[in-house]
């Protein structure tokens, strides 16, 4: 890589490439300095000459992808510090592309009218007619594609290079939105419609990152009410420019992006806005044929023309007109169609604003509440009032026709002949069934037979009957054609569907008469109406019945009325459980799906938050990296450029390429050991030379010494000379002057007598003035003294009475505080006292409450005592119960009792897992159960394990353990008889009752000699043996 050099040494030695004709060199020199890494460090005023120059090689040498990478890198650096240098060398860039394009098209037309004619004279044959027909257009094609595509080319891709070069930058937001309406007007001038969709592309693929680079520097913020409205003013020019190229897709989509925008905007746009929005979505609607939206963009269209003004009476005719005349075309079916796009709809009706999705009763309703047929022309006028108000089925074609070819006449109104023509035969087929149930199909084509040739497009008998066939396929009408007969018959079941279409009553505003399903539906009714009828004519209502059958009568409808209020009342209770019950479901139902959302949206935070931590902490890992190598590479950079600068300067003298470690450390060591050296060897050749000069100083100095007596004798001739000469100049000058002074002397003493006279006159003169003012002085002087002598008195006396009224003041002040002071002690006193009182009064509270809660310590220890007591007597029941088991099972196991062979066992001992209480003294029991079956020993070993359920029935004396079995055995070995409490009373050595200051808490009893207990739980008891 070639040095860096400076940038007006760069911008100079390209401009003398360009001279010479070698632009590509130019343009590679302006390359490489942009690939430098002290491009960066480049003041901007430097490189602002090098990138416009740079930008106009690339455009015309057409280096597209050259003038992107070089505006990426310009645009790194300036972004920072100047916007407007980023908008300058843009707007140049593109304008040159766009010169470049305008020359090549006056270069193709050139082209193309000088023709080259060899023989001007020369008449045109057959075969040149025919040739020049056939090719004249396509050389025409030919000379653009070989000048101007070429640079169209150019010009589109440089919008594309200015707008990702500018995208998702708040900083560069408005020359980003001003290069995108540049685009705008380039396709529509050129008619670029794939290129215009690629740009609607691109931008929207912008907008969409703009979430996802939210966590950059100078990123968009869509919240910014500026930033929202550039936004929206360049897709409404997006919106504008497609419907100009006639791309109603791309225009569609545009009005989503609006819309979109318009729910992120936190104010509504402006009222001039929407109506924009509004008007070209009317196109667009119109275009698609979906006249049901057209209908209803055209009345939110006039709402806010209406209600922003501004518009003269011609107009809002015209407007008023357009919006009747669009709510009559929407066919009378529309409504049935648009339930099977239920999603759609509901997308559309969005798009418009609405709440609902429109209908054309509704939007006629809304029409005329809005006095738009008293605005509209008469011609819109005729004809609402003969499709929606008359009923004439016979005339009613012939009555619109007149109508339909006047509206054809306007442009305004001519695109809606064919769905108007829809609506009308619409309306005459169901006005027709109301009428007919059978009708000959000429007959019906006589009736449409006015509307041939009133307008262009007018449909003849096929399409009348395939739009009838339409019809009755959809639903819209049930209609039976027979071909044979000519006949066509109008379905009208009695118990068919109640939504059968315009053949039904219900399809209309309003029927002449009812159908048979409305007949079979209302006939019970109508016999009921007319039975009543009957029965008053035929027994009209008697005066008044007898008593007797008065009150029966009376009691009769009491009792009916009570039944019937019961009834009801039931009936409201159960509504109201059904209804609650209701409630209470949603209102769970709704509980839960809050609750769920609010745990998705929770998990939802939770997993975007650890996202974005996780995020940021990579990007500040990769920063640090990033600086980190910067920072060595700067080090590096740094090093290596004071090695060149030093080498350069001849103060490094070892090879820099050589040099392994080449760090600023050992760069500045080896400069301080080189400057060493050097100063050694100056030093060295200084003190050569002052030895050198020494020795010629000496031999100069005994060379002049001989010499020096002469000069002497020499100088002291010459001074002498000098010195008389500059003596007898000052006396010559002394006489002069002394002469000139006589010279005036005698001159002044000619007029020193009119002086002495005139000097007396003034001095008389001037006595008298001044004696005048002296004695003036003195007077004013005494006035003074007066004067002052009245200012001093009265001060004197102000001051006496400023002191008396200072004394008089702190008295009162004194007084004040004294009061005060009287007051606050007795103040003191008093709350002395009520402290003292209330602290009598609290110790008294807390008497009654020691009172209080010693009562409840005593009644609550009561309570614990009795409990300890039901909780002892049910552990001897269960004891008594226990032993009483076991001796039974003791009876059925062994029913021979051997009393020399039984081995005595320990006796009732608490069970190893009951360490409520010691063990209690056994008694004898009943004689019945008291001698246990004998058991046979063979190895009478006293260590024989006997199960705790068995040791209450087996066990010999009270206390049990090994003390017992030694006393059976010492007894002869005989028969032990097994024993068991006594009764459930209170044995003699019962726990003592808990101390006062229990609380409530029961005391762990500590267990019973020879039960094993762990360490760990054994806490302060004795431990068994």
């Amino acid at each position: 890589m070639a040095p860096f050099s400076k940038p007006e040494t760069v911008l100079k030695q390209a401009e003398g490439l360009v001279s010479v004709g070698q632009a590509h060199a130019a343009l590679q020199s302006l390359t490489e300095m942009f690939s430098s890494k002290r491009f960066r460090s480049t003041p901007l005023a430097a490189l602002e000459p090098i990138m416009l120059r740079f930008v106009e090689l690339c455009v015309d040498m057409r280096k597209g992808r050259t003038a992107k990478e070089g505006l990426m890198q310009y645009k790194n650096i300036a972004q920072n510090s100047s916007v407007a240098s980023i908008e300058v060398v843009i707007k140049r860039f593109v304008a040159l592309a766009d010169i470049k394009v305008q020359d090549a098209q006056e270069k193709a037309e050139k082209a193309v009218a000088l023709v080259d004619v060899d023989d001007l004279e020369a008449s045109e044959t057959p075969e040149s007619i025919l040739l020049g027909a056939v090719s004249g257009d396509q050389n025409k094609d030919r000379t653009d594609r070989a000048l101007v595509t070429p640079w169209l080319k150019f010009l589109w891709e440089s919008y594309r290079t200015a707008l990702e070069t500018l995208k998702n930058n708040a900083r560069l937001e408005g020359i980003y939105q001003q290069i995108a309406q540049q685009a705008f007007k380039f396709c529509l001038k050129h008619q670029r419609k794939v290129e215009f969709r690629r740009l609607c592309e691109t931008l929207r693929l912008h907008l969409s990152n703009v979430a996802k680079y939210a966590h950059q520097p100078h990123s968009i913020n869509l919240a910014d009410a500026d930033t929202l409205q550039r936004h929206l003013d360049t897709r409404f020019a997006q919106l504008n420019t497609s419907v100009e190229l006639e791309l109603w897709q791309e225009a569609f989509r545009s009005v989503e992006d609006i819309h979109n925008l318009l729910n992120i905007a936190k104010k509504s746009p402006r009222p001039a806005m929407m109506a924009n929005y509004y008007e070209k979505l009317t196109r667009i609607f119109l275009t698609s044929g979906n006249a049901l939206f057209h209908a209803a963009a055209w009345a939110r269209y006039y709402s806010i023309v209406r209600s922003v003004g501004g518009k003269s009476e011609e107009e809002l005719g015209r407007l008023a007109g357009q919006v009747l005349i669009s709510a009559l075309a929407v066919p009378v079916g529309q409504e049935s169609e648009e339930d099977e796009a239920k999603g759609r709809t509901a997308r559309l009706t969005a798009l418009l604003g609405l709440t609902k999705t429109p209908t054309r009763t509704g939007l006629l309703k809304e029409a005329l509440s809005r006095n738009v047929h008293k605005l509209a022309p008469p011609v819109v006028k005729n004809l609402y009032n003969i499709l929606e108000v008359t009923f004439d089925p016979l005339t009613l074609c012939s009555s619109v026709a007149p109508l339909l070819k006047e509206l054809s006449s306007d442009t305004n109104y001519a695109s809606y002949l064919p769905l108007l023509q829809r609506a009308l035969l619409s309306r005459l087929l169901a006005q027709l069934a109301q009428v007919y149930s059978t009708m000959q199909i000429a007959q019906l084509l006589d009736l449409v037979t006015s509307l041939e040739g009133s307008f262009e497009g007018a449909y003849g008998p096929g399409q009348v009957e395939a739009f009838l066939m339409s019809c009755a396929r959809r639903g819209d009408i049930r209609v039976r054609i027979d071909h044979a007969l000519g006949s066509l018959t109008f379905i009208d079941e009695a118990f068919g569907s109640t939504a059968a279409g315009p053949s039904t009553p219900s399809a209309l505003d309003k029927s002449i008469q009812p159908s048979a399903g409305e007949l079979v539906r209302t006939r019970l009714s109508g016999i009921a109406t007319c039975l009543h009828n009957a029965l008053g004519a035929i027994e009209p209502s008697e005066p008044a019945p007898a008593a007797a059958d008065d009150s029966s009568a009376q009691e009769t409808f009491a009792q009916l009325v009570a039944a019937a209020n019961a009834e009801r009342k039931a009936l409201q209770v159960r509504r109201a459980i059904v209804a609650r019950r209701r409630e209470l479901v949603s209102e769970l139902s709704a509980r839960k799906d809050k609750e769920e959302a609010s745990r998705r949206a929770e998990a939802s935070r939770r997993e975007k938050d650890e996202q974005a931590k996780r995020t940021l902490e990579d990007i500040r890992r990769k920063e640090q990296d990033r600086i980190r190598r910067d920072i060595e590479n700067i080090k590096k950079e740094e090093a290596r450029q004071l090695a060149h600068s030093l080498k350069e300067k001849n103060i490094l003298k070892v090879d820099v390429a050589e040099m392994g470690d080449l760090n600023t450390d050992n760069l500045m060591r080896l400069q301080v050991q080189q400057l060493e050296k050097e100063k050694k060897e100056q030093a060295e050749r200084l003190r050569i030379i002052a030895k050198r000069l020494d020795h010629t100083e000496r031999a100069i100095r005994k060379e002049e010494r001989p010499l020096l007596a002469h000069d002497y004798e020499q100088q002291q001739i010459d001074d002498r000379a000098a010195f008389e000469m500059a003596q007898k100049a000052r006396l010559e000058s002394a006489k002069l002057m002394h002469q000139q002074d006589l010279d005036t002397k005698r001159r002044l003493a000619r007029v020193m007598d009119d002086y002495r006279e005139r000097r007396e006159v003034y001095i008389s003169k001037r006595g008298e003035e001044y004696t005048k003012k002296r004695e003036e002085s003195l007077r004013r002087v005494e006035e003074e003294k007066a004067k002052r002598r009245k200012a001093v008195l009265k001060a004197r006396e102000e001051e006496q009475h400023r002191l008396e009224e200072e004394e008089r003041l702190e008295r009162e002040r004194e007084e004040e505080e004294r009061r005060f002071e009287e007051e606050r002690l007795a103040e003191e006193q008093r709350r002395a006292e009520e402290e003292e009182a209330a602290k009598a009064a609290e110790e008294e509270r807390k008497l009654e409450e020691e009172k209080k809660k010693a009562e409840q310590r005593r009644l609550r220890e009561e309570e614990r005592l009795e409990t300890e007591k039901q909780v002892r007597l049910q552990r001897q029941r269960e004891e008594e119960a226990e032993a009483r088991r076991a001796a039974r099972r003791l009876e059925k196991v062994a029913p021979a009792p051997a009393a020399s062979h039984v081995r005595p066992e320990r006796a009732e001992s608490p069970s190893p897992w009951r360490r409520t209480a010691p063990a209690q003294p056994a008694v004898p029991v009943r004689q019945a159960a008291a001698t246990p079956p004998p058991i046979e020993s063979h190895s009478p070993a006293p260590s024989k394990f006997v199960p705790p359920a068995r040791r209450g029935a087996e066990g010999a004396a009270a206390g049990g353990g090994w003390r017992a079995r030694a006393a059976a055995k010492e007894g002869g070995g005989g028969a032990v008889t097994p024993q068991r409490p006594a009764s459930p009373a209170v044995p003699a050595d019962s726990p003592k009752a808990a101390p006062k200051d229990a609380d409530g808490f029961q005391t762990v009893v500590p267990p019973a000699k020879g039960v094993w207990r762990p360490t760990r739980g054994r806490g302060g008891g004795t431990r068994g043996l």
